[in-house]
């Protein structure tokens, strides 16, 4: 039944192709667009930051697969996510690695608005929380070990003792992630939370966007390749950030990564590849070439039981790239990750670029986001349930992959087996899918259902001037 759904899928886009002319025709709300003949655009310039998940852009450009679909790319490097961001909407880039979380926040309003999309995720997982060596030694003592190591996850519980000796002391415990909207920022407030440590709100009515309201701690931006040097420097105790600069605080002894996204919440979107809505309905058939390109990719870099990522690894290690040494990066993207120096565990889903459909843009991944982003004020009042999803779909855009993967198979590049069942998807991945560290399931269909059951954060009614106002007539 898979074959012959595919197969159905495949014929329709070869149809697709073989038609004449040169646009697509995108939906009134997004640039969801069918392939109907040539690239608008075959000179290509890209956005991305010095981190291990830019790796499917270096992979497609360094082993042809953008060429093959007859895009000449040019990568560059980012100083930071607001300046990428801020290039992509103003055309100066084509597109981007981009946080899940940018063009979701960047559509809602929240900072630098406008209608930015999505077709391709480019990895699951990728992220660490790392606390300075003065702070895990103040935390190793309430961590319970097993066999003399200890035992993980490690939850927020233990942090906080450490956080009230600082702040009675004077000194407020302050941790860097690297955006507002980033993967990092909703994972460290949700491990936090669910320590019973409250990360504080935002006010973007009010004019605050530190993110600080009610905390218990300062969360403050650093772009990630400054996060290894401002720890050691004492500005900060600790972040989240994503590879390779939780290792290289392992490697310069200044750091201990004491938990990772995939014990926090496993296997959700951490970047996208993001363009305008605007350029996406100007340029359909060369959006659905770029898929097609990362699609090979990610495939690429998972295949054979990540049997590549050595190469991937050397690859990006170069300068222009992540620039980072290669032992460093080589620690987490083949399949290990080191916490204190020497304990070395296995994690072969630290970095995931394809299976588990990791490229798929799920709607289910954008309503998660959406629902953090209400639970600490960025969205600042109630929406119905019908408003994530409906908003899920203006940013995320699976018609486009699925004619990127239905191409792909047309044209033997990738097998169909590689791909799910589209026929079946609806976008959703189920509530089983994710493990949180609360054990709180996650289930997109109720987003405000989900948030009620967190005991910690805004949910229903309540908003963050109730607070402001001191009115605690509820908890949240």
């Amino acid at each position: 039944m898979h074959f012959v759904r595919f197969a159905l899928a495949v014929s329709a886009a070869l149809t697709a192709v073989s038609a004449c002319g040169t646009e697509g025709e995108g939906t009134p709300e997004s640039g969801a667009a069918v392939v109907t003949g040539a690239l608008e655009k075959t000179d290509l310039r890209f956005g991305f930051i010095k981190l291990t998940d830019m790796v499917p852009l270096a992979v497609a450009l360094e082993k042809g697969f953008f060429e093959d679909e007859g895009l000449y790319v040019e990568l560059e490097a980012q100083a930071n996510w607001k300046v990428l961001l801020d290039r992509v909407i103003a055309g100066e880039l084509d597109g981007a690695h981009m946080l899940a979380g940018q063009p979701l926040g960047a559509t809602v309003g929240f900072g630098t608005e406008a209608h930015v999309v999505t077709a391709f995720t480019m990895d699951l997982n990728g992220n660490a929380c790392t606390v300075s060596d003065e702070v895990w030694a103040a935390m190793k003592e309430r961590v319970p070990t097993e066999d003399g190591r200890p035992v993980h996850p490690i939850r927020a519980d233990a942090l906080s003792p450490v956080i009230e000796e600082l702040q009675s002391a004077g000194t407020p415990f302050q941790m860097g992630m690297v955006f507002p909207v980033s993967t990092h920022n909703y994972e460290l407030r949700y491990w936090l939370a669910a320590g019973g440590i409250h990360p504080g709100y935002y006010d973007p009515r009010g004019g605050d966007t530190a993110g600080q309201i009610d905390a218990d701690l300062f969360i403050t931006v650093t772009p990630p390749p400054q996060m290894p040097a401002t720890l050691e420097a004492g500005t900060i105790h600790g972040y989240c950030v994503g590879e390779p600069w939780n290792q290289q605080a392992v490697f310069r002894g200044i750091g201990v990564p004491i938990v990772t996204d995939g014990d926090i919440g496993d296997r959700m979107a951490e970047k996208v590849f993001g363009v305008t809505n605007e350029w996406a309905r100007q340029n359909p058939n060369t959006h659905v070439a770029v898929v097609k390109a990362l699609i090979r990719a990610g495939h690429w870099l998972d295949e054979n039981d990540n049997a590549n990522r050595d190469e991937a690894a050397r690859l990006i290690s170069e300068p222009h790239y992540v620039g980072a040494d290669y032992e460093v990066i080589a620690n987490s993207m083949t399949g290990m990750f080191e916490f204190e120096k020497g304990d070395v565990r296995p994690a072969p889903d630290f970095n995931v670029f394809f299976r588990y459909d990791a490229t798929y843009p799920h709607y289910s991944d954008a309503i998660w986001y959406l629902t953090q982003m209400r639970r600490w004020g960025q969205i600042p009042e109630a929406m119905p349930d019908e408003w994530y999803l409906e908003t899920a779909q203006k940013v995320f855009l699976p018609d486009v992959y699925e004619q990127a993967a239905a191409l792909l198979v047309a044209e033997g590049k990738l097998p169909a087996d590689a791909f799910p069942d589209f026929a079946a998807k609806d976008g959703f991945r189920g509530p089983d899918h994710t493990t949180f560290i609360d054990g709180i399931p996650f289930d997109a269909r109720a987003p405000n259902a989900y948030l009620d059951r967190f005991a910690v954060g805004l949910r229903g009614s309540a908003t963050v001037e109730m607070i402001a106002r001191g009115d605690r007539s509820r908890p949240w």
